[in-house]
């Protein structure tokens, strides 16, 4: 497995993770579970996107043509997001 992408937080990475699903690439998110730790784990910058080693070139691609911490531009509509992230 290799990391494709690594979330500042949770929201981004399901984002991440149902881009990439929709696109049947499949996803394991490592340290999701760290979220609620305390002490000397961070509360941010803990989730890492992974996905098989075979596939990485293409998840890497979907990955960097999502709209990911980007505050939305005037005038764009639904049907201009990438692939997977239409609304249903």
């Amino acid at each position: 497995m290799k990391v494709v992408y690594e979330a500042a937080n949770l929201i981004d990475a399901h984002l991440v993770r149902h881009a990439l699903e929709a696109q049947e690439i499949p996803v394991f998110l490592k340290g999701e579970a760290l979220l609620g730790g305390m002490g000397e784990l961070p509360l941010f910058g803990t989730i890492l996107v992974c996905v098989p080693d075979v596939v990485w070139p293409e998840a890497s691609e979907i990955v960097a043509a999502l709209p990911l911490n980007q505050p939305p531009e005037e005038g764009k509509e639904a049907s201009d997001l990438p692939p997977g992230l239409l609304p249903a």
